[in-house]
């Protein structure tokens, strides 16, 4: 069945009665506006959008894979400011065309990722579209404290991860090569298919680690953001709120090459491009004051290493010119 076979009220009856409501959710869908607790009379809030054909290719991805990657991303943000998630709102553009099925595959997927985080679902809008366009927007509770920001690094900061880098970039090298299901996988040599599943896995629906933030947060973070548009892109972000240089380590980084390397090599691909470059892994991205223990899952990569000037450096060179995904234009650093 079309969505053009179906009115919108039809439509939506289709999945609104199985929108899942979290604790701060007072007044969900069904009236002009939701109603949200705000226990400590502010919320941090975000937003983010994907296009199809930009952003997701429906030969490459299901409804189902697209509505968790849009939580993903936008969980992610709230997590990053050491927040901790409450609601989400979800607009929809769909064709005419549009299976119905893929309409209440894509709104399933943001309800599972909700549900994991408590989060509610509590409301949005929909409308037709040339292309499936989606766009959600989230709100957080800081629970009284102050949100950490991208400004607050120094020098002498720990730079720290926890999640996966490369991931993301490997699974889109993986459907560009024509390993799309994971079925295709089973062409791979036998010691190459989990970390190919993984990666194909985290790029087509991210799993940040987003109890992360607020642990980060709490441990005396200085400044986060999730890795999005890639490590050198999102880390020259924190130099430039925080007017500082940061230095990676690449001994350290071997934790994320390492498992990744064997791949590149059958896909002829640049390890190093993944991690250093590719985007969409959702990870959080921290940096500490010096002698402040970090949290379990965040892993040492790096340090800030000058005040006053917004350097990128790998080891005691001038860190490689890629800057990760940008919408409007490629890049390269001077």
């Amino acid at each position: 069945m079309l969505v053009s076979e179906l009115s919108e009220a039809e439509l939506l009856n289709c999945f609104v009665p199985d929108l899942p409501a979290g604790q701060a959710q007072l007044i969900g869908p069904g009236d002009d506006c939701a109603l949200i607790a705000a226990p400590d009379a502010r919320f941090v809030t975000s937003t983010d959008m994907l296009v199809e054909n930009l952003d997701f290719r429906r030969d490459w991805s299901t409804g189902f894979e697209v509505g968790q990657r849009l939580a993903a991303q936008n969980l992610a943000d709230c997590a990053a400011m050491g927040a901790q998630p409450t609601s989400l709102l979800v607009c929809l553009g769909v064709p005419r065309d549009l299976e119905v099925q893929w309409v209440k595959d894509f709104t399933a997927g943001i309800s599972l990722r909700c549900r994991e985080a408590g989060v509610g679902l509590a409301g949005g809008d929909l409308s037709g579209a040339p292309v499936i366009v989606a766009s959600a927007t989230i709100t957080g509770n800081l629970d009284g404290a102050e949100p950490v920001l991208r400004s607050g690094a120094s020098a002498g900061d720990i730079i720290a991860l926890a999640g996966t880098l490369g991931r993301s970039a490997a699974g889109l090298s993986l459907c560009e090569a024509g390993y799309i299901q994971t079925e295709d996988l089973y062409t791979l040599p036998e010691s190459l298919r989990a970390i190919a599943a993984d990666s194909l896995r985290i790029f087509k629906a991210a799993e940040p680690p987003l109890t992360a933030g607020v642990e980060a947060r709490q441990a005396g973070a200085s400044a986060m953001l999730d890795v999005s548009d890639g490590l050198l892109r999102d880390l020259e972000r924190i130099c430039q709120a925080s007017e500082t240089s940061a230095r990676l380590d690449s001994v350290l980084l071997k934790h994320y090459i390492e498992p990744l390397t064997k791949l590149a090599a059958w896909l002829n691909a640049d390890v190093r491009q993944w991690v250093l470059a590719g985007g969409e892994d959702h990870g959080m991205l921290a940096t500490f004051p010096l002698g402040v223990p970090l949290p379990k899952r965040f892993h040492r990569i790096g340090e800030c290493v000058e005040d006053g000037k917004t350097e990128l450096y790998l080891d005691k060179m001038p860190a490689p010119a890629v800057l990760g995904w940008d919408h409007f234009r490629k890049e390269t650093r001077e």
